[in-house]
């Protein structure tokens, strides 16, 4: 047979470790990085601007302070000088937040009155406007970069300075920070995650390999294991896995199989070797008795007492031929599952009626047929024909071993929950080592027995009970003789009244 690998077990099995690391990992990265990102950027933006905000009150103080002792000189030169003092606390707030740090005044010009980027970067002049126009605190956050103004008042209402007027009242302190700290957190918990992912893919494809191969080389030792045994039959080798999985339980499912096929193809054969020394018997018994009887009539010394024993053997072996039939008949319907009936049968009137059945038989053996009656109607659940044809067999067994002269007893009763109908013989009973053995099919007791069965009764007898709800069993009594024991569920008839019922008693 050709093999399919693209679409075998193993990638199979392979490609669903690799895709569900893929997708877990996925996942996990999405819900991870993106609310990294958003809560470390509002993070920073909070901090910068709690900073700027805790620095206001110190910024204005130092603007008034600066102001004051420079009265009376011109408005540039106290703008520079304002500049310079106000220089360690911009570092200092810059080395706090790691921000930029403007400070301007409310008619801003080409350069503000403090900045720490030296460098000349542009100025948030829109920002300062803004502030300038409405003054209240602000924080903007704009391409990755974090924005925060704070106006600053200060009170120019003195008389002894003459260059008061030309001096603002208002001033701007900005805070600017680049996000960039921000961004490379989240890349380096991007770059983990991703070598989380690699190692994850790695660990996920040589464990994918390990489990898919050894699985794979499993199940092809059952499929060849299985092919033996279509090809060679049960006698196949029987496979073996040890595996506590269900790889192992459908190896030991498999030799369970085989060993049941082994088992019916040994009692096929029994029974094809035991039916046709049956069927072999009576039919060449037939053939002798018909053939000395034509050649009698033939020769005219037709001898009418020995045609009356021939012609009697001759019914004898029918009986046989017709027995074996039936139960072969019983089997095959049994086998086809062919669903039996299921409702209440009044045991000891169906006793009394299968032992009239036997009564000649009896006679013949001077076997006595004793019914034992039951207190009042025993109810049972069941098929009544398969429990007339259960008795049939029990009652045919009890002949065949019971000794002449003895008494069959066939007792109807009630047992706990369930109704049941007891057969003992006076034979030689059942060793131990055969109770259960003839239940089985073809299968019959290694006591000597006067008329050979075919080994189906007792088996057929069971597997009805069964079908019915019940069991049939032999008795572990002590005493002579066999005791079988054909056990019913209790079921009364519809519209009954239990109270008018004779009280069920242990039989």
């Amino acid at each position: 047979m050709r093999r399919r690998w693209a679409f075998g077990l193993r990638p199979r099995l392979l490609a669903a470790l690799v895709a569900t690391s893929i997708v877990t990992l996925g996942v996990a990265a999405l819900a991870l990085l993106p609310p990294l990102q958003d809560k470390l950027t509002q993070q920073a933006s909070t901090d910068l601007e709690n900073a700027t905000s805790t620095d206001r009150d110190l910024f204005e103080g130092q603007i008034k302070k600066s102001l004051h002792k420079t009265i009376g000189k011109p408005r540039e030169e106290r703008l520079t000088q304002l500049g310079l003092e106000l220089q360690n606390r911009g570092f200092t707030l810059r080395a706090r937040t790691d921000a930029r740090v403007i400070v301007a005044d409310a008619i801003p010009g080409e350069q503000p009155i403090f900045d720490t980027d030296v460098a000349g970067s542009a100025l948030p002049t829109n920002d300062i406007l803004r502030s300038i126009v409405d003054p209240v605190p602000r924080t903007v956050r704009r391409n990755n970069v974090v924005t925060v103004t704070e106006p600053l008042f200060v009170d120019q209402k003195d008389s002894l300075d003459p260059h008061a007027s030309d001096m603002p009242g208002q001033f701007v302190l900005v805070t600017q920070k680049q996000l960039t700290d921000v961004s490379a957190a989240v890349g380096t918990v991007r770059n983990a995650v991703l070598a989380a992912a690699a190692v994850g893919l790695f660990v996920a494809v040589i464990l994918g390999v390990l489990l898919a191969t050894t699985i794979g080389r499993r199940l092809a030792r059952l499929r060849a294991a299985a092919v033996r045994v279509a090809k060679e039959g049960p006698d196949a080798p029987t496979p073996r896995d040890d595996g506590l999985d269900e790889v192992g339980d459908l190896a030991r499912s498999l030799a369970t199989m085989q060993r049941e096929l082994r088992r019916q193809e040994a009692a096929r054969r029994s029974f094809v070797a035991t039916a046709s020394h049956e069927l072999r018997t009576p039919l060449t018994s037939l053939q002798g008795t018909l053939e000395l009887l034509e050649e009698d009539l033939r020769d005219g010394r037709l001898d009418h007492d020995d045609a009356r024993e021939q012609i009697v053997a001759a019914q004898r072996e029918l009986r046989r031929l017709g027995r074996l039939a039936s139960e072969l008949l019983d089997l095959s319907r049994l086998d086809a599952a062919i669903p039996l009936r299921e409702e209440p049968v009044e045991l000891g009137e169906l006793c009394r009626a299968v032992a009239a059945e036997f009564e000649l038989r009896g006679r013949e053996r001077d076997v006595d047929l004793e019914v034992t009656p039951p207190p009042g109607p025993c109810w049972g659940r069941g098929d009544p024909d398969a429990v007339a044809r259960v008795m049939r067999i029990l009652l045919d067994n009890a002949l065949r071993h019971t000794p002449v002269g003895s008494t069959v007893r066939i007792v109807p009763a009630y047992h706990g929950t369930n109704a049941t109908v007891e057969v003992a013989d006076e034979g030689p009973g059942v060793p131990p080592m055969d109770r259960e053995r003839i239940f089985e099919r073809f299968e019959r007791g290694s006591a000597p027995s006067g008329e050979g069965g075919f080994g189906l009764g007792l088996a057929i007898g069971r597997e009805l009970a069964r079908r019915m709800g019940g069991e049939l069993r032999h008795d572990d009594h002590v005493g002579p003789g066999a005791r079988f024991v054909l056990e019913l569920t209790i079921e009364m008839p519809s519209g009954s009244h239990p109270e008018r019922e004779a009280t069920p008693t242990a039989g």
